[in-house]
């Protein structure tokens, strides 16, 4: 039924939990910031600064080295490590925030940076983005230099750092830069003149210096200009001065730019800040049909979600979290009218687009998330560095993981390129979990140096089709006793994908009723196109098995009369269904919901929006009391579809409530069959496009068990109480931690609530 979807940009998407999840960071065993971001038809890449030379109590930045990633699927990301080093590069001091693109002209890499705090903007390029990375400007010059050498002086500019690269479709380039202010270039609210743009020459030997000043109204200015372009538009975004990231929207690269509006607030997950509350650097680029932000953040420092609050570089624990930052990327999307839609930042990062195939040779620090790993980068100019993974063997846990990995007809063997001076240092390679089913186990050849390298095979057992969380876990008596410089698989295959089918075999006839928790059976896959369901989080907050199989994370609930219900629903998540419709025309949509207020979703066919955003309606409850969610209302809208088979998706969009059926029926102005009336009330009239109908309630209350979640999904407290009102006083009067909290029943009922002291 696959053919009949579109993948688009505009598409609603949380993290895709059938598939796995990244979790950000994009690395956990050092220091990184200050990201740019560059697409090719076959990867994705982000270049970063590093945080790892400055010492745990720092009080600024020790800013030395470029690092690089690159990833297929947005998920499982390769660590090139160093890429750049300006302690090794004659005329550069310390090499800050810097931009990345890929020249569609002559198919190389090109990376645009400050020399240190201001001195000037320096260019290389590479035909790989491992490099070696070279000065292509005459006489090794610098594009900009604030103390003569370069083509051109920073023009007034207050801080003559930050610079971006950007290619139009035609192929000309550009460079952008700017910081700060001066007299003759001010940063204020409404009036910003501190970036400066500039057209490379196509030979990437020089360029136009005639600077264009890009001054945008908005929030004070503080850094970071960047430029990219989505359809007909281009979009300079920029760090204000509050800490947040802005942009303009223009018909030219050059502007003049109209301010639009916040893009990025500072990084915050569930109302809590992850950034140290502190400043911002971000990358923009498309890649596969999706658009993708990359940003840092302050995770591993402040230990947010059970991260390692990993040493500085020193060795010394607990370093400041201001100055030891931490790359991410997320997915967003745009407005119809082209503007940018508000980034959400999460946990999870984006969702896999593609498996990924294990029988190629992989660097070493190739993973989707790791645990009790270091590296060591070994660069010298004019060559490729080696990146080496360093296991903390001894530790309890000493892994890598990489997901959705395609082993097809089945792997043979395994095979690494590793270096180990004790006995016994060996690579297990385990299924699903770092404890979980082995498939095989690699012991290394002694080599007698960390330097000295050697290939070990070994035979592996089990590892067929798609295996969603593989796992290379480390196992030694000391650490610091092997390095692993790459690896691979032996085998072959692919596992046909195949597409998402209706649950039950056959499509949801239109008009009639769709029961929301049969959506559809999920493909064999990556990506929206096998996908029938996105859940924001892995866990299942809901009480009933049912689809705990194929969809182990969506969150469906028990009601009366062996009824099931999807709850829990966060804005983001969406489910689809494959529907018949019987003949073209105007239908009208009814759904059964639950909500405290302040809910909404919208549904779509095709990828084409057929509703706008549908309010869900507070139920009605007695003054004074808690919302129970067995309190069901009705929302209707009017929608024109189709004859013929689609795919229909019901898209989340905002927090909190329940839903457990929608029915359609012919008509502009058709009559509910199903309405929800309560005892001794009159069937509805028809026609109120929000709430129609009465409240219901379909169970009652009785002493039973509540638990209490907190906003990430993990549940802090079990409450015995008669009925959600109940329980609700509880916890407030109990409750040890201000915040926001859950409060659910085991019938269903929810209520969300903020807990003060």
């Amino acid at each position: 039924m696959n053919f009949f979807k579109k993948v688009i940009g505009a598409t609603f998407a949380a993290g895709l939990a059938t598939f796995g999840l990244a979790y950000n960071p994009i690395s956990t065993y050092h220091y990184l910031a200050d990201p740019g971001a560059a697409a090719d038809d076959e990867y994705f890449y982000i270049i970063t600064d590093s945080d790892d030379p400055a010492a745990y109590d720092a009080n600024g930045y020790s800013i030395k080295a470029l690092y690089a990633f690159r990833s297929k699927d947005m998920q499982n990301w390769t660590d090139f490590g160093i890429i750049y080093d300006a302690r090794q590069v004659n005329g550069i001091g310390d090499i800050w925030a810097s931009g990345i693109a890929k020249n569609p002209n002559d198919g190389r890499l090109y990376i645009v940076f400050p020399d240190g705090g201001g001195g000037g903007i320096g260019l290389i390029g590479a035909d790989s983005i491992a490099g070696p990375w070279t000065n292509p400007l005459p006489n090794n010059k610098k594009l900009i230099n604030n103390w003569g050498g370069g083509f051109a002086d920073c023009d007034g500019i207050g801080w003559c750092f930050d610079p971006a690269i950007f290619y139009d479709t035609d192929g000309t380039g550009y460079f952008t830069f700017g910081g700060g202010s001066s007299d003759s270039r001010p940063a204020a609210d409404n009036n910003n003149n501190i970036f400066n743009i500039y057209k490379l020459n196509k030979d990437m030997k020089g360029f136009d210096t005639k600077p264009t000043q890009l001054k945008i109204g908005g929030p004070k200015a503080m850094e970071a200009s960047y430029i990219h372009k989505y359809k007909d538009n281009y979009y300079l975004s920029y760090s204000t001065a509050d800490l947040r990231i802005a942009y303009g929207m223009s018909k030219s690269p050059t502007g003049p730019y109209t301010y639009k509006g916040i893009f990025m607030g500072n990084p915050n997950i569930n109302g809590q800040n992850i950034n140290a509350n502190n400043n911002n650097h971000h990358g923009i680029a498309e890649f596969k049909g999706h658009w993708y932000v990359v940003y840092h953040d302050r995770r591993i420092a402040n230990g947010y979600d059970g991260l390692e609050k990993i040493p500085a570089d020193d060795g010394k624990p607990n370093p400041v979290p201001a100055f030891h930052r931490s790359v991410s990327v997320d997915e967003f999307t745009y407005a119809a009218d082209g503007s940018m839609n508000s980034l959400t930042f999460t946990k999870e990062g984006p969702k896999q687009i593609e498996n990924f195939d294990p029988y190629d040779w992989y660097p070493a620090l190739t993973s989707s998330k790791q645990k009790g790993v270091r590296s060591r980068s070994n660069w010298a100019p004019g060559k490729v560095a080696e990146n080496i993974l360093l296991p903390l063997a001894s530790r309890s846990e000493s892994w890598i993981r990489v997901s959705g990995v395609d082993f097809g007809k089945g792997a043979t063997g395994f095979t690494v390129e590793a270096a180990s001076v004790a006995d016994n240092n060996k690579i297990e390679i385990r299924k699903g979990s770092a404890t979980g089913t082995l498939a095989g186990t690699c012991t290394l050849k002694k080599t007698g140096s960390k330097s000295t390298f050697a290939e070990t095979s070994c035979d592996v057992d089990g590892l067929s089709g798609i295996v969603e969380q593989l796992f290379l876990v480390f196992k030694g008596s000391q650490d610091s006793t092997m390095a692993i410089k790459g690896w691979g698989f032996e085998g072959s295959g692919k596992t046909p994908p195949e597409p998402q089918k209706p649950f039950g075999g056959k499509a949801w006839a239109i008009p009639g009723k769709i029961q929301m928790e049969d959506f559809d059976v999920p493909g064999t896959g990556r990506g929206d196109e096998y996908a029938s369901y996105s859940d924001n989080d892995e866990e299942n907050h809901g009480d009933s098995d049912y689809r705990k199989d194929d969809a182990p994370s969506v969150d469906l609930y028990k009601k009366s009369g062996d009824r099931i219900v999807v709850g829990y629903i966060q804005k983001g998540e969406w489910l689809e269904y494959t529907v018949n419709v019987a003949e073209t025309g105007t239908y009208t949509m009814f759904a059964a919901v639950a909500s405290d207020g302040g809910s909404s979703f919208q549904l779509s066919v095709d990828g084409e929006n057929i509703t706008e955003e549908i309010a869900v309606p507070a139920a009605k409850k007695e003054e004074g009391a808690e919302q129970n969610f067995d309190d069901y209302a009705k929302v209707s809208a009017k929608v024109n579809l189709t004859k013929g088979e689609h795919v229909l998706r019901f898209t989340a969009t905002a927090d909190w409530f329940d839903i457990d059926y929608v029915n359609f029926e012919a008509g502009e102005d058709a009559v509910d069959p199903d309405p929800i009336v309560g005892e001794g009330e009159q069937t509805p009239v028809v026609g109120d496009s929000t709430a129609i109908g009465k409240v219901v309630r379909l169970n009652s209350a009785a002493v039973e068990t509540f638990g209490v979640f907190d906003l990430k999904g993990k549940k802090v407290a079990s409450i015995e109480a008669v009925g959600l009102s109940s329980a609700v006083s509880q916890w407030k009067n109990s409750a040890k931690l201000q915040g926001i909290y859950v409060i659910r029943g085991s019938k269903g009922q929810m209520s969300k609530i903020r807990v003060t002291r």
